[in-house]
């Protein structure tokens, strides 16, 4: 039983964090005059709410969510990003 409650309040935390990065990402595609400051500002608040949620778990969002958040900032044409 207690272990049910602690999947539970995993999968709430996960679902908590997928809307904050799609949401995030959607702000990193629209906001117009977004430059690299502001860009890497707002990965970086994304990071410490993941963070807050899953501590310890610096990584998993280092090789999860951050390359998909840098490629929205190299679509966009504000950096050259390289995953390898």
């Amino acid at each position: 039983m207690e272990e049910q409650k602690h999947i539970l309040e995993e999968n709430k935390k996960l679902r908590r964090l997928q809307l904050m990065v799609d949401l995030q990402i959607q702000i990193l595609y629209q906001r117009e005059n977004l430059d690299l400051s502001e860009g890497l500002r707002i990965i970086g608040q994304t990071r410490n709410y993941a963070i807050s949620l899953f501590p310890g778990k610096e990584n998993v969002f280092n090789l999860i969510y951050r390359p998909r958040m840098m490629r929205v900032l190299e679509e966009r044409g504000i950096i050259g990003y390289s995953n390898n």
